[in-house]
C-alpha cells in the first residue's frame, strides 16, 4: 500500500481513537471517500493463499470465512482446523512469483481447540497501537477469548454459565460501536459482557416475552448500525431477525421472511436498510428498517454452509460469494445483478469488502468426504480450492468519483424484485 493510503487511515483511526462521542451520538465522518470501483473488468488477485491451510493431519481443511481489520491492514479467516483465526498482514510482502506457492505466511495463527462458531474485530483496532490490535472469539465448549493479533496471547475471558453452572458458550459475538461492551447471542437470550470486566459478570436479556412472543432460538448473528442509532439486529436460527435497542435490549420488532436459519445480519451504510441470508437459503433480504418492507436479492444456490457477504464502504453494491465459486455483485439501489468474477472453484463461503482501499478478499472450501476407495483423493485439490485471496479493483478517477457521489444513497427508488443471476 502506498504512504497516502496509510496515512488517510491514520488520520481516520486517530479520529476515532480520540473521539468523546457517547455510543448513540453520530459523529462527523472523515472527508476521505472509498473509491467506486469498476465493475466492467474483474478484479485482478494481488494475493493468494492455500498451502498453509493444509497439513498432514487436516489435508481437507477449508475456510470458513474472512473479515477485514477497521483499519484495514490485516484479515482475519477461519478454519475448519481449529485453528480459525489468521491473522495476515496486506503489505507484507509482494506477490509471490510460483502460483503454487502462497504469497506470504501468516503474521500468527491462534488454535482455538474447538470449532469457532463466530469472532470479531475491536472497533477501533489500528496497528499503530499494539494495545488495541484483538479480536475476540467464541467456539463450542469455551468461553468468549479476546485474543492479541500480534502476539497470539489470551487477553482475557468472559465466561456465561447455564442453570448446571457449567460453561455456556456463545454463537455469535459482537462489540458494540463504542468498544465497550461484547454483545453474545445463546438459546433464547443475548448477554452483554463490559470489556473492561472480564470474567462471569454479565447482563442477560431474554429475545422472549412472557407470552412467548418475541425470539426464540439461537441467536446466530449480530450486528449493529453503523450510524450509531442505537439499533441492533440479532439473526435466529428459528429464521427470524429481531431489531433491539442496544441500550436496554428492547425488542422493537420481529422481521419474518428468511427460508432457512439466519446466519448472517448487515446494516446498510446509512442504517435505514437491513440485509439478512440464511442457511439453505438462496435469497438475501433486503428490510427497510423505517417501514420493515422486505425487498428480496437473489444471491446463491442452496447450501449448508455459511455464506458471508458484504457492502463495500460506498454503499451502493453488495457481494456474496456462491457454491459455483463466483463472486457476485448486486447494485442495492435497483436490486439487479451487475457483474460477478471467478474467485475459486468450488464454493465461496466468505467474502468481504476492505475498509479503505479498492480491495476485497475472499475464502472458499467445503466440506468434503473422503471416498474409501480413494483414501489419497485430497491430494487432488488445486490451489483455487480451499482457498484465500485478496482482490484488487480498478477504481474510477475523482473527477467520476463526484459526479457519481449524488447516486450512492440507498434511499433512491428501491424496486421489489427477485434478481436472478444469470449464470444459475
Amino acid at each position: 500500500m502506498g504512504e497516502e493510503g496509510e496515512t488517510l487511515q491514520q488520520q481516520q483511526q486517530q479520529q476515532l481513537m480520540n473521539s468523546d462521542s457517547e455510543p448513540g451520538e453520530i459523529t462527523e465522518e472523515p472527508s476521505y471517500t472509498w473509491p467506486a470501483i469498476r465493475l466492467d473488468a474483474p478484479p485482478h488477485r494481488a494475493y493468494h493463499f492455500h498451502r498453509q491451510f493444509r497439513t498432514s493431519s487436516n489435508p481437507n481443511n477449508f475456510l470458513k470465512g474472512v473479515k477485514w481489520s477497521p483499519d484495514g491492514s490485516c484479515f482475519l479467516t477461519s478454519s475448519d482446523d481449529n485453528k480459525p483465526d489468521y491473522s495476515a498482514d496486506v503489505d507484507a510482502c509482494s506477490l509471490a512469483e510460483d502460483s503454487d506457492t502462497d504469497s506470504y505466511a501468516a503474521t500468527s495463527v491462534v488454535n482455538a481447540g474447538e470449532s469457532v462458531y463466530d469472532y470479531c474485530w475491536y472497533p477501533f483496532m489500528s496497528a499503530s497501537d499494539p494495545v488495541s490490535c484483538v479480536f475476540a472469539s467464541t467456539t463450542r465448549d469455551h468461553p468468549i477469548h479476546l485474543w492479541d493479533a500480534t502476539s497470539r496471547e489470551l487477553r482475557c475471558t468472559y465466561r456465561a454459565y447455564d442453570a448446571m453452572d457449567e460453561i455456556s458458550a456463545a454463537l455469535s459475538v459482537g462489540f458494540n460501536p463504542a468498544g465497550t461492551k461484547i454483545f453474545a447471542g445463546y438459546n433464547n437470550s443475548v448477554r452483554i459482557f463490559d470489556v473492561h470486566c472480564p470474567g462471569r459478570d454479565f447482563e442477560q436479556h431474554s429475545t422472549l416475552r412472557g407470552n412467548k412472543e418475541g425470539q426464540s432460538g439461537i441467536i446466530s448473528a449480530i450486528a449493529f448500525s453503523p450510524t450509531r442509532n442505537g439499533m441492533l439486529a440479532t439473526g435466529s436460527y428459528n429464521q427470524t431477525t429481531a431489531i433491539h435497542r442496544e441500550d436496554n435490549m428492547e425488542l422493537l420488532y420481529v422481521l419474518h421472511g428468511q427460508e432457512g436459519g439466519v446466519t448472517h445480519v448487515q446494516f446498510s451504510k446509512d442504517g435505514n436498510y437491513l440485509f439478512t441470508g440464511g442457511r439453505k437459503d438462496p435469497y438475501i433480504l433486503c428490510w427497510d428498517i423505517r417501514k420493515t418492507v422486505d425487498i428480496v436479492y437473489k444471491s446463491s444456490d442452496t447450501t449448508n454452509q455459511r455464506i458471508q457477504f458484504d457492502i463495500e464502504p460506498v454503499g451502493r453494491h453488495l457481494g456474496t460469494g456462491g457454491q459455483d465459486g463466483l463472486v457476485h455483485i448486486y447494485d442495492l439501489q435497483t436490486g439487479q445483478w451487475v457483474s460477478s468474477f471467478q474467485a475459486a472453484l468450488d464454493t465461496v463461503s466468505g467474502f468481504s469488502f476492505h475498509p479503505y482501499l479498492p480491495m476485497a478478499a475472499s475464502t472458499s472450501g467445503h466440506r468434503r468426504f473422503q471416498d474409501l476407495d480413494d483414501p489419497i483423493g485430497n491430494s487432488s485439490l488445486t490451489g483455487d480450492e480451499n482457498c484465500a485471496s485478496v482482490w484488487s479493483f480498478s477504481y474510477y478517477s475523482a473527477e467520476d468519483n463526484v459526479a457519481s457521489s449524488n447516486t450512492r444513497d440507498l434511499d433512491g427508488q428501491l424496486v421489489e424484485t427477485v434478481c436472478k443471476d444469470p449464470s444459475l
